[in-house]
Order: structure tokens, then sequence, then C-alpha cells
């Protein structure tokens, strides 16, 4: 089982600034790689290897000290695995043509544990930076193998990101109840006991001060003093805001994972939010792409299962006698003409994906649990 753990670096000042020329030394071998493979197409219609970048890299390595003196040797290779990984998924049509990157754009490096980096005590040893103060919010898995490192610059700040390889889990069995989890934009989440969970809206909140501060940064003069000040409180506030849904969706998911036996989601597919002019928005600031992958390996640890269903018709057909009741997204509420029952459209449909995974409504109960989330509700016992 593969975890990563994220830590925030105090570096010295002079640390920083070798960190940066670290940054900027594998943003120039990133795009001198990057050109070669555009300029080898553009002439002879023929792709350049991984392995035919790495025999060249490791030749003007040392014949630039200049220019790549300070980069390991390990971590030009797995940036140029990425390069190549990149342009596989661009000729599979998953992603675009990989672009060249600005000296902003360039944020990480990536180490092998042991090899240019190690982790001592409270320090974390780069080759060439010497012993970097670290934050340890949280001790690492005492089981746990590092992998990799990798270093990464977020806004004025530094982190780190340590990729464990941790024993699996033993298989178990979770002894609490079904629940069927349908996703919106006006309620966050819907679960089949009928609790609604809020949309925080975290970009809305902080909307009308980034406004403010994007109108100052357009209105100063570009490069100047106050106009980077303007553009660190701009990276500061959208930080804040990945922060804040990034801390809400690891909380919500972990108390899920905590509190039911079996999970059933829908199968997701937002590119019609995303590509929605009226919706993309709220869309993006909800970022429900995070359920899924959250959940995956959060239910690893307390043996719940976690299904995923097929959403077509959820929530137009009753949840509980099946009649299809057609109704506009306007309409808020199912109110079946056949069997009488009123419910929150979004609570029958994730009634519905619970029948769909072969779950019964009656056998379900709901557990209280003591986790409660600042911005979220906490999962209690359904009236």
């Amino acid at each position: 089982m593969n975890l990563t753990y994220k830590y925030r670096l105090r570096p010295t000042n002079k640390q920083r600034h070798i960190l940066d020329d670290i940054l900027f030394q594998m943003q120039t071998v990133y795009n001198d790689a990057l050109n070669e493979r555009r300029w080898s197409w553009s002439r002879s219609r023929r792709s350049v290897s991984y392995f035919d970048q790495w025999r060249r890299m490791k030749d003007e390595r040392y014949a630039c000290p200049a220019e790549m003196g300070l980069l390991n040797v390990t971590s030009i290779q797995q940036m140029l695995r990425r390069l190549d990984k990149s342009y596989r998924a661009f000729y599979q049509g998953q992603r675009g043509l990989p672009r060249f990157k600005g000296r902003n754009r360039f944020k990480s490096v990536e180490y092998r544990y042991g090899d240019g980096s190690k982790v001592e005590g409270d320090r974390l040893y780069i080759q060439h930076v010497g012993h970097i103060k670290i934050r340890l919010h949280r001790p690492l898995p005492a089981e746990a193998t590092i992998k990799q490192v990798v270093i990464k610059r977020t806004g004025n700040h530094w982190d780190v990101a340590l990729m464990l390889a941790v024993k699996d889990p033993e298989p178990v069995a979770h002894p609490g109840p079904a629940v069927g989890v349908d996703v919106g934009l006006k309620s966050l989440l819907a679960l089949s006991d009928g609790r609604l969970i809020d949309n925080p809206r975290w970009l809305r909140q902080s909307l009308a001060e980034l406004r403010i501060w994007q109108r100052k940064m357009s209105r100063r003069k570009r490069l100047s003093r106050g106009w980077y000040a303007a553009r660190r409180k701009v990276a500061r506030l959208h930080e804040k805001i990945a922060s804040q849904r990034r801390d809400f969706w690891h909380k919500l998911t972990h108390r899920m994972a905590n509190a039911y036996g079996a999970i059933v989601i829908e199968e997701l597919n937002l590119s019609f939010m995303l590509r929605n002019k009226h919706l993309s928005l709220s869309a993006h600031d909800a970022a429900l792409g995070m359920l899924r992958p959250l959940l995956a390996y959060k239910v690893e640890k307390t043996g719940t299962l976690l299904l995923v269903e097929n959403p077509h018709g959820t929530s137009q057909d009753c949840s509980g006698c099946g009649e299809r009741v057609p109704k506009d997204l306007s309409v808020r509420t199912h109110h079946c003409p056949k069997c009488g029952l009123i419910i929150d459209r979004d609570v029958n449909a994730a009634l519905n994906l619970l029948k769909r995974a072969g779950l019964s409504r009656e056998a379900l109960t709901y557990p209280v649990t003591d986790c409660v989330a600042s911005e979220a509700p906490p999962l209690q016992r359904g009236e």
C-alpha cells in the first residue's frame, strides 16, 4: 500500500535561494528536453525516447556545471521519465501536447530516498542544500519505507511529500451499515438516511476579497514592488481556499469510512458541469472529483466496502415503488403519484443507488459518530 505524507519545510534564507536555483536549473533542463523532442519530430517525424535523452544528459551534466551542477542524477532521470509519460499520454489522446514551462510554472523536484535526500529526526537532508527543518505535524508510520521525496514550492512556502510504502492492512469486515451517496452542487452530498451535507462554497466566500486584490494587481505597474505584493496576496488567498477544500474532504471521507460498512457512490462524469457556463464555477469550487479517490484509500484501513453504480435515472425513479417520475432539474422534491412518497430529490437518488447495489433499505441503521468537522455537519443518527 502506497501513501503520501506532506509536511511543511522551514528553510533558511540561504537554503531558499539554493532551492530556487535547483528549480531553475531543473526547469531549464526540462525545457531543453522538450525542445529536443519537438525539434526531432518536426525534422524527421521521429520521437526521442527517454533512454536517448538520458544518454545525452548524463554527459552534459559534467560538461555544464553552471547549468546543471546542483541537480541530482536520479532527479534528472525522474524528470525525463515524467516528460516521457506526458508524451505517451499525449499520443494516446489523454492530454494535450506538453508545453514549455516558465520559472513560475515549474514547482517541484523529485529525489530517490537515500540518493541526495534523507530524513534525520526533524531535519530533511537535500544534496547541495543541507539539513532543512521539517515540521512533523504527524509521525511517520513505524513500519513505513520512504521510497521517493518530492520538494515543492507552494506560493512563498516549501513543502515536502514523502512517498511511503506500508504493509497492506489486514482484511477486516466493517460492522457498520450501508449508505448511498448522491453528489450535487446545491447540497454537496445527500445520504440515503435523509441527511444533506451543505456546500461550503469556499471560493465564493473569498471571492469579494479575491476580486479586490486582483483589481489592485491589474492596476499596478507590472513587475513593480506593489505588483509583486498584490500577486503574493492573490496566491495566498488561492492557497487558503485550496487548503480549506482539501481539509473538508479529508475529514468528511474519514468520518464516512469509519461510520459505514458499505458506501455506494455514483460513477461521476463531471464534464457536463465543468463545461457549462452557469455551473462551471460552482463545480470547480466543490471539487466533487476528490470524493472517490479519498474514499478509496481510506476504506482500505477500515474494511468498508466501496461500490460505484451508474447514476442514470436515479433522480427520476421512485425509491419506494420504482415508478418513473420525470422532473426537471429545478424540481428539488420527489413526489410519487403512485405510492405517495414525498422525499428530497437527491435523497431519493441516494436510495436508488443503494437498491442498484443490491442493498436493502429496511436493513439500514445509522450510527452516531463523535468526529465533528468545523465545516460539515457530523454524521449522526437520522430522525
